[in-house]
């Protein structure tokens, strides 16, 4: 696991527990294009013609200038990596001390979609070190979002970012502008939840009559939008006071090593429910189920920002193992779980009870180790990006 760096906010360095974190990369890796490392600086005398964003602007009172960027290929599907080559020049002797950061954002909302951190040039081309009148290239690979995004970019040190000398060349917080990624936004999924007058009992057997009324929607892997290896299934009803969720999961290996409430059960097998009940992209719940019916629930006001532990669902659960629980040495057949969550606990909640056409973004996600150790991350709505907490990649929960 990689944390954020001051890069994203000293806060989120704080509040951002493992709990919150596990699963920033979670989800099948694409291999990334391995670029060498230089042993030492590598400096050019210009910049390339074929720029496909160009800037000019400069940091610190002139002192860098931020020439550029390439972006190859521009469009790529979703998922898979592009090559960005930034370029930049000191003007006069730059400042000391600073990293680099590069983040991929939301550009409406600015929320984190990737974090790119690195050492420029693999840590032989530290800000300070670069050569006055030399252009400075540094190249690395993120992976193209599935929604319009901006990479945006700068120095930091401490508790402080490298100042963005005009105020329209940076987000507000020092960020500066750098290229635009992706294309069309990918088509956010929709769930329509049926209101019923007789909810499921809680028992994790997903033979109650209700679940009949409710469309089923299989997983898909969260990274890109394919097939994943092992199968789930979905489905969502209401009664007006309760949101009930059913997971239906194919497992060979059903196991879970922790027990107690707010453990770390997302370094493990999961599954979970995210909700913005008011659509705001900031205040959203995370639920959490293990196969050991161990629950974790967070309350965020802020994407990866201000994690309370201590906020209570009020969620009850169930879940029945098919199978040996914890033991690998046999075959089991999966899991499945209920849920029950209360309206009332949750975080902005528009109307109570919902009224017919209340639009929430959500998500549901499994976390799966494969023989213990490969992780694959699922989803209802697939996120492009290594990062549950991809708001903008939500999609929506309509009432019936």
């Amino acid at each position: 696991m990689r944390l954020p760096s001051f890069a994203l906010a000293p806060l989120l360095a704080v509040t951002c527990l493992a709990a919150a974190c596990r699963d920033e990369q979670a989800g099948p890796r694409q291999q990334a294009p391995r670029i060498p490392a230089p042993t030492r600086l590598r400096a050019l005398e210009a910049a390339p013609a074929d720029l496909t964003f160009r800037s000019g602007e400069t940091f610190a009172g002139g002192a860098v200038v931020y020439l550029g960027s390439k972006v190859t290929p521009e469009k790529a599907a979703p998922g898979t990596q592009v090559r960005l080559a930034h370029y930049f020049q000191a003007v006069r002797s730059p400042p000391e001390g600073y990293g680099f950061f590069v983040h991929v954002v939301d550009p409406a909302s600015g929320a984190m979609l990737s974090n790119a951190d690195h050492e420029i040039q693999g840590g032989a081309a530290p800000l300070a070190s670069w050569p006055v009148g030399k252009v400075i290239e540094d190249v690395h690979s993120v992976p193209m979002p599935g929604t319009p995004a901006r990479v945006v970019l700068g120095f930091w040190r401490g508790n402080s970012r490298l100042p963005v000398d005009d105020a329209n060349a940076h987000d507000g917080s020092q960020r500066m502008l750098g290229p635009p990624l992706g294309g069309a936004a990918q088509e956010l999924p929709e769930y329509t939840v049926p209101r019923v007058s007789q909810p499921p009992t809680l028992d994790g057997v997903l033979d109650d009559a209700v679940w009949k009324q409710a469309r089923p929607v299989v997983l898909r892997r969260s990274f890109d939008g394919s097939a994943p290896r092992l199968r789930t299934e979905a489905r969502l009803v209401h009664d007006g006071a309760f949101l009930y969720v059913a997971f239906d999961l194919d497992d060979p290996d059903v196991w879970g090593t922790l027990r107690k409430r707010d453990d770390p059960i997302y370094e493990e097998e999961v599954v979970e429910i995210f909700l913005d009940a008011n659509a705001d992209g900031r205040t959203y719940n995370e639920l959490q189920v293990s196969p050991h019916n161990v629950i974790f629930d967070a309350y965020f006001p802020a994407r990866r920002q201000g994690m309370d532990r201590s906020w209570d669902s009020g969620m009850t659960s169930a879940v029945k193992v098919r199978g040996t629980l914890d033991d690998a040495s046999d075959r089991d057949e999966g899991w499945s779980v209920e849920l029950r969550i209360p309206f009332d606990r949750l975080a902005e909640v528009p109307h109570l009870p919902p009224r017919p056409g209340d639009r929430w973004r959500f998500n549901l996600y499994r976390l799966e180790h494969h023989d213990r150790r490969t992780v694959e991350g699922q989803s209802f709505s697939p996120l492009f990006v290594g990062d549950f907490h991809a708001l903008p990649r939500f999609g929506w929960l309509v009432f019936e």
